[in-house]
Formats: C-alpha cells, sequence, structure tokens
C-alpha cells in the first residue's frame, strides 16, 4: 500500500479539502485526487463523497480513518528512529506561561542543544490532544485524559508532575498578609476562576475540588485573559483566584499581588504526558528524566481521582 496514498487521504479527511490537503502536503490537488483514487481502488470502496464544503468521509472511509491515521504516524516514527535530527522535538503545553512550559524552558536551559518546538494546541479536549500525538503531529502533549481506558491504541500517559496550588489576591483582599492558608480558610471566599471548559480536564479537577472542600469557584462569564484578571484582583477587596505554583504570571508593581500557598493539605493539580507506545522521537527520553527530577508537593497533599503516580 502506499503510504503516501494514505497520508494524502489522511489529511484530506482531517481537513475537509483536497486543496488544502495538497497545499500542506506540497503537490498539486490533481495528485492528491489521483493517490486517493489509486487508494480506493486498491481497497474496493470509497473513501469521499463531494459536499458543498469539500470532501466528507463515506462511512467505509471513516472506519478506515483511524487505522490510516496510525499508518502515518508509524512512517514518521521510524523516518525519526534511523533521523533522530531530522526535526525539533514538538511538545504541547496547556499555555506558554503554564508550569508545564516553565518546566520545559528549564530543561532546556540544562541541555541549550536541544532542538525543541514548544506548541499550544488551541483545545480543550484533552483526547483532541490525544488524537494528535496518535497522528504523529505532536511528539508528547502535556494533557491528562481523566479516563486512561479512552485513550487511543498506539497512546500512553504516564505521570509528569504536581503543581501545587496558591492563592492570588490584591493587597486589599483580607488574606493577603497571610504567609500560608489551609483549605478550610478558603471556604467561602470568591475564588474567580475564568475559562473552565466543559470536558476539559480542569473542569473536573475544579468539580472534584470543591467537592471536597467545600469551595466556592466562580466561573460564569468570559475570560478577557490573565492582565485582565490580575486587574481585577488588584482593585478588590473580596476576589481571589487560584494558580499553580510554577505558573509564569507577570503583573506590574503597583498591582502588589500576593501569592500565598496552600498547605495541609496541599492542593496538588496532577499533570500528565501523553506520548506514543511505540518509537517515540528520541529527544523525548531527556524530558521524561527531567520530570522525574522534580520535588514532589509538600505532605500531605489532595489530589484528583484520576491522578496518576509517578
Amino acid at each position: 500500500m502506499d503510504t503516501e496514498a494514505v497520508r494524502s487521504f489522511v489529511r484530506a479527511a482531517e481537513l475537509g479539502q483536497l486543496r488544502h490537503a495538497a497545499d500542506e502536503l506540497g503537490v498539486t490537488q490533481q495528485a492528491v485526487s489521483k493517490r486517493i483514487a489509486a487508494l480506493e481502488r486498491e481497497l474496493g470502496v470509497r473513501l469521499f463523497t463531494r459536499t458543498a464544503r469539500g470532501v466528507e468521509p463515506t462511512p467505509d472511509g471513516r472506519a478506515f480513518l483511524p487505522h490510516a491515521q496510525g499508518v502515518v504516524a508509524a512512517v514518521d516514527r521510524a523516518v525519526t528512529a534511523v533521523r533522530p535530527v531530522s526535526r525539533a522535538l514538538r511538545i504541547d503545553v496547556l499555555g506558554l506561561r503554564s508550569a508545564q512550559a516553565v518546566v520545559l524552558h528549564d530543561h532546556w536551559r540544562a541541555h541549550p542543544g536541544t532542538d525543541l518546538d514548544v506548541v499550544t494546541l488551541r483545545v480543550d479536549d484533552p483526547h483532541v490532544a490525544a488524537a494528535a500525538v496518535r497522528a504523529g503531529e505532536i511528539d508528547a502533549s502535556f494533557r491528562s485524559v481523566t479516563d486512561p481506558a479512552t485513550l487511543p491504541p498506539g497512546v500512553r500517559m504516564i505521570h509528569a508532575f504536581d503543581s501545587p496550588l496558591e492563592l492570588l489576591v490584591g493587597p486589599r483582599h483580607p488574606l493577603a498578609p497571610a504567609r500560608t492558608l489551609t483549605p478550610s480558610e478558603l471556604r467561602g471566599l470568591r475564588i474567580r476562576v475564568p475559562g473552565i471548559a466543559p470536558g476539559s480536564e480542569w473542569a473536573d479537577f475544579y468539580d472534584q475540588l470543591t467537592e471536597a472542600f467545600d469551595l466556592r469557584i466562580d466561573a460564569a462569564g468570559p475570560h478577557f485573559g490573565d492582565e485582565v484578571l490580575l486587574d481585577t484582583l488588584a482593585d478588590s477587596a473580596d476576589v481571589a483566584t487560584l494558580v499553580g505554583a510554577r505558573d509564569r504570571y507577570v503583573w506590574p508593581d503597583r498591582h502588589d499581588l500576593r501569592r500565598i500557598p496552600i498547605v495541609n493539605p496541599t492542593l496538588a493539580y496532577p499533570l500528565s504526558l501523553m506520548l506514543p507506545r511505540t518509537n517515540p522521537h528520541p529527544g523525548l527520553r531527556a524530558v521524561v528524566d527531567h520530570l522525574a527530577t522534580l520535588a514532589p508537593p509538600p505532605r500531605p497533599s489532595w489530589r484528583p481521582s484520576w491522578a496518576l503516580t509517578r
């Protein structure tokens, strides 16, 4: 079977248009069409139907797609295995100020020769990131699928590290002078956490957190960005938010915001790393080794039910 024909089918199915697939693959639309036609003849089925917007997989095409994605990913990983310097290690993080990005930056500073490409998939569903790992679009993703049984074939998930939560408040907040806080001291507070997307791992995390400690998490309304949230905290005497201890936030000196660790127990957000089961990018080994050197959160600690162990 022609693997380039399989690749053409996969990209056309994912993009919905032969022209877009051709542009990405660096060939003509006619070449993509011929490759897919040859693949259909070999399989003895139609893989696409034409629509007003482009192409759409037939039932046979939908059944073939996940296997075809696996073939393309396996070919890409096989090429990488014998040409390890052919491309950068591509790792997905939730945001460039997130703890994952900070940890990767620390790793890169310790190994400045590493060819690393840090990307941010604009998706909330971790299953989409898992599919990108399987397809070979990225080499790994700092996402957590809360039910590992739903991971696609060929993808595994390991514990990366735990990120302790801190309360972030402005100088007028009653808890601003505190050096540490316990979860019980957070009860009744208005804790603003915008951007909790339904179905995301962090939505499940905050659901379990509020139930375990009877907290009040305010996620209503749109998220206008971290800068707006930090401005709100600086001006408020009653609004607080939760941030990860390694998350990078920058605000003007006049804001005078306070980051207060939460202890007894530490509230730990568990971060996982999704990666291929076979033929991972050679650069991943050093990243995983670096993650193993990170200190665990102070004990005792609380983690959600789906958290993995080391």
